[in-house]
């Protein structure tokens, strides 16, 4: 079957400095969230991507600090903060089909801060898997050594579960990172040490805050001496479990060897295994590009982890770095930024290729970006390396990297992996297949890829089974694209 690709109309008032999120597919209709420079908006586009309507959010305050949209088959709920005075204010609103508001928002809390206060964004949002569970939290950190948490449970219908309020002692060099939310309402996320010059994870600890109970209970992992990267979380509600996963060193300044694997029942309340999975030569000097074989894997960064039927995983990990006139960029020159040891639950590092920069254009550094091959690699139950394989390709670009990196889709029979390839100075869209056991092929090209449109695919969302929406530059304003698998 081939592809079929539907485009949005360009709209007057979207540039490509227009922030937006896609907030997904509601009773029928495609919503997209639009924000320039305080001006916020929602598209209704129907199935064929024509627009319904445009509904001006009027009732939201010009300086609105963060938005998170939770879509339902027949809502969505905007949970939105934003700063009035010396206080910020978290608040949900509950969006109909037609981006319409029937009811008043809800206030959830409110935090004085104080009028000279730089960091305003005070709370974040989590919610589970099935939707059953939002969660609202905010983390005060008056003092280094201790951090209070105040959280806020609501269920799919934002009736109001239950709220708490619990400290966790905080050493001098740890932060918190990977916070997710189970389908029963728990809290789990992880408390990371890293070394004086931040450049490594020495320290970690598997952190789980029960629904109804106000403590936490601490799980620390054992590294086994070794040292970690950047930690990732990924959790597994059928069977109850949280995978923890990382590339490992075994010194500093040295090359990664492999992967750390933990795996940890939180019914059971019980580690079932903790492992390090060495990366052989073989597979090392399959993703070497453009390193030694020793090096192979040090410009790899995992994107994402995919838990399987048979109750293993796939992981992705892409190959990343920079050059430049001044300063290449690579894990160890300002990985983390100037704040990398503050335990912000929400950071965007500027770095992470899933947060649309709009202002990312013009860079004066002179950054040359580079997005190279893919590895996946395909872990059993027991955390044992099955098969691994890569998608082989070669992305650099000039001053900014929105056209760079992949999309990964999951339509359940297999994963498609979408991606810009230079084709005569213009990008062309490649679409790769990956089975079941292993095996990639590439596809033929998408069908009516139209000239002028320049795909973004890290930015698209997957909004059903087997289609998703992809923005697009066409002329300098963002339209969307629709594809159906």
């Amino acid at each position: 079957m081939a592809q079929k690709v539907l485009y949005s109309e360009p709209e007057r008032d979207d540039y490509k400095s227009t922030e937006f999120e896609i907030i997904g597919r509601v009773s029928g209709n495609i919503l997209v969230y639009k924000s320039d420079r305080g001006d916020n908006a929602v598209s209704v586009y129907d199935n064929t991507m024509q627009l319904k309507q445009r509904v001006k959010l009027d009732f939201l305050p010009r300086k609105v600090i963060s938005v998170d949209f939770i879509a339902y088959p027949g809502k969505v709920f905007m949970i939105y903060q934003f700063q009035r005075k010396d206080a910020v204010y978290s608040v949900c609103a509950t969006m109909n089909p037609e981006g319409g508001f029937d009811q008043a928002p809800v206030v959830v809390d409110s935090t004085r801060i104080g009028f000279y206060s730089k960091e305003n964004k005070v709370y974040s949002v989590e919610y589970s898997e099935d939707k059953n569970r939002i969660m609202i939290y905010k983390i005060n950190q008056d003092k280094e050594d201790n951090n209070v948490f105040y959280t806020f449970t609501y269920d799919s219908s934002f009736n109001f579960v239950n709220n708490s309020r619990l400290s966790l002692p905080m050493e001098k060099k740890s932060f918190l990172s990977n916070f997710s939310l189970t389908n029963a309402g728990d809290l789990i996320f992880n408390k990371l040490e890293r070394t004086s010059n931040r450049d490594y994870i020495v320290n970690a600890q598997l952190v789980m805050k029960r629904s109804a109970v106000d403590s936490f209970e601490q799980t620390p992992l054992k590294l086994q001496n070794q040292l970690l990267d950047e930690v990732k979380l990924k959790l597994d509600n059928n069977a109850h479990r949280a995978l923890v996963t990382a590339f490992y060193y075994k010194q500093k300044r040295g090359n990664v060897e492999g992967m750390y694997i933990s795996k940890y029942d939180y019914d059971q309340k019980q580690v079932l295994f903790e492992k390090l999975a060495p990366f052989s030569n073989d597979l090392k000097s399959n993703a070497k590009g453009e390193s030694s074989t020793n090096a192979a894997f040090n410009d790899y960064f995992i994107r994402k982890i995919v838990n399987t039927k048979d109750g293993g995983f796939l992981v992705t990990a892409e190959s990343f770095y920079t050059t430049s006139r001044y300063q290449p960029w690579n894990r160890w020159n300002y990985m983390y930024g100037p704040y990398g040891g503050m335990s912000y639950p929400y950071y965007y590092s500027p770095y992470s290729p899933w947060y649309y920069n709009p202002w990312g254009w013009n860079n004066s550094q002179g950054n040359r970006y580079h997005y190279d091959n893919v590895a996946i690699m395909s872990f059993g139950d027991d955390g044992e390396l099955q098969w691994t394989n890569f998608v082989r390709k070669s992305q650099f670009d000039d001053g900014a990297d929105l056209y760079l990196s992949y999309m990964m889709v999951n339509i359940g029979s297999e994963l498609r992996f979408l991606y810009n390839e230079l084709d005569r100075r213009n990008y062309m869209l490649t679409d790769n297949s990956i089975q079941p056991d292993g095996k990639i092929s590439r596809l033929p090209t998408l069908r009516n890829l139209d000239k002028g449109f320049t795909w973004m695919p890290r930015y698209g969302k997957q909004i059903s089974g087997r289609t998703v929406l992809i923005p697009c530059i066409y002329r300098n304003y963002i339209c969307f694209a629709k594809v159906d698998f």
